[in-house]
C-alpha cells in the first residue's frame, strides 16, 4: 500500500487560521487568496473525515477535533518557518561548509596555500576540498565551486573565467644540449615527449605561428601521467620535453632549471575559471570563496589577463594541473 505524504501547507494553513480566528486574516497574512485558504481547510477535514472547524457567518472556533489536532499543526508551522528562517540566516552569513572541487596539481601548489587565510577570516566555514584531474559532477557529486584549468565548453554550469593560463613547450638546458633545440613543430619528431594523460590531443601537440599558422605533431612518448606534477622528476631529469601549464613551472623558468623552446610557436593558453551549478542562488559563504580565489589567483606572476584564446579549441593536450 503506498503511503501518502501529509500535507503540510495545509496544516499550516489550518493552525495559522486557528491563530488569526478568520480565514480572510489568514489570506492577507500568509499573502493568499481566501480561496486557497478555504480549500486547505477543505482538503484537511476531507482526508480525516472530519470537521476541523465550526463555522457561522459570524463566527469560527475549533471543533473537537480540531483542538486535538492543533498543537503539532501549530508544531509544523513554527518547524517550517525555523528552518527556512535557518537556511536564509546560513545563506546570508559566512557560516557552513564549502565543497570545492580542484585539479590536483593547481589544487596542492597554488590553491591550498591560500586557503589559511580564508579560514582565519572566516572561522564559522569549514572547507571540504576534493584534488581531482577528472571532470567531476557539480550537481551529482554534490560540490558548491569547482576550479577548472580549460577552454570549457558551452553548458548549464555558470562560470567566472579569472585569468589565462600559458602552455609552455619546455627542457631543461641539458636536455636542449644534447637532444638540440627545436625551432619549428616538425623538429619535435626527433625528440620523446612527457606526456600528461587527459590531453585532449593525445600524442600530438598543436602549436600557431603568427605567420606560419597551425602546425600538429605526434610525437613518442617516453612517459604518460595522469597528473602533469608526475612529469616535473623525469623532465628535471633532461628525459623529455613537456607541455606543462605556466604556474606548474614558474620556479623552474625563474631559476634556469627550465627552459621554453619555440617561442614563436604557441600552443591556446586555457583559462583558469571558477565554475558553479546551475540554477542556485550562492549563498554568502561560498561568494565570498570566490570573491577572495578571484582577487589572489590575479595577483599570480604566472596570471595573464583574460583575453579570446588564439585557437578555437583545446587541443594541445595540456593538463588541468
Amino acid at each position: 500500500m503506498k503511503k501518502k505524504l501529509p500535507d503540510l501547507e495545509a496544516w499550516a494553513i489550518f493552525a495559522t487560521v486557528a491563530q488569526t480566528g478568520s480565514f480572510a486574516r489568514t489570506a492577507a497574512e500568509l499573502a493568499l487568496s481566501q480561496a486557497t485558504v478555504s480549500k486547505a481547510v477543505t482538503r484537511l477535514e476531507t482526508r480525516m473525515k472530519t470537521s476541523l472547524f465550526h463555522r457561522t457567518s459570524r463566527s469560527l472556533s475549533l471543533t473537537e477535533s480540531g483542538h486535538a489536532a492543533l498543537e503539532r499543526a501549530e508544531r509544523i508551522l513554527a518547524e517550517g518557518v525555523a528552518v527556512e528562517a535557518e537556511m536564509a540566516e546560513q545563506s546570508a552569513a559566512l557560516r557552513g561548509v564549502i565543497r570545492l572541487s580542484a585539479p590536483m596539481s593547481f589544487g596542492i601548489e597554488r590553491l591550498s596555500p591560500l586557503l589559511p587565510e580564508f579560514m582565519q577570516q572566516h572561522p564559522d566555514v569549514a572547507l571540504d576540498i576534493q584534488f581531482d584531474d577528472r571532470r567531476v559532477d557539480l550537481v551529482a557529486d554534490g560540490f558548491d565551486l569547482a576550479l577548472r584549468i580549460a577552454n570549457l565548453a558551452d553548458s548549464s554550469l555558470l562560470a567566472r573565467q579569472l585569468c589565462r593560463v600559458r602552455i609552455l613547450l619546455v627542457g631543461t638546458p641539458a636536455y636542449f644540449q644534447r637532444a638540440g633545440r627545436p625551432q619549428h613543430p616538425r623538429d619535435l619528431a626527433a625528440h620523446r615527449a612527457l606526456q600528461y594523460s587527459y590531453s585532449a590531443g593525445g600524442e600530438s601537440w598543436r602549436f600557431r605561428h603568427a605567420a606560419q599558422g597551425d602546425f600538429t605533431q605526434a610525437l613518442p612518448v617516453a612517459l604518460r601521467a595522469n597528473n602533469a606534477e608526475a612529469l616535473t622528476p623525469a623532465l628535471l631529469a633532461g628525459l623529455g620535453l613537456a607541455l606543462q601549464p605556466e604556474f606548474l613551472i614558474w620556479e623552474q623558468l625563474q631559476a634556469g632549471h627550465l627552459e621554453t623552446a619555440m617561442d614563436g610557436w604557441a600552443v591556446e593558453p586555457l583559462a583558469l575559471s571558477l565554475v558553479t551549478p546551475p540554477g542556485r542562488r550562492r549563498p554568502a559563504r561560498v561568494q565570498a570563496l570566490m570573491d577572495y580565489l578571484a582577487q589572489r589567483f590575479m595577483q599570480e606572476p604566472w596570471a595573464h589577463a583574460a583575453e579570446p584564446a588564439a585557437l578555437p579549441s583545446a587541443r594541445a593536450g595540456a593538463p588541468e594541473g
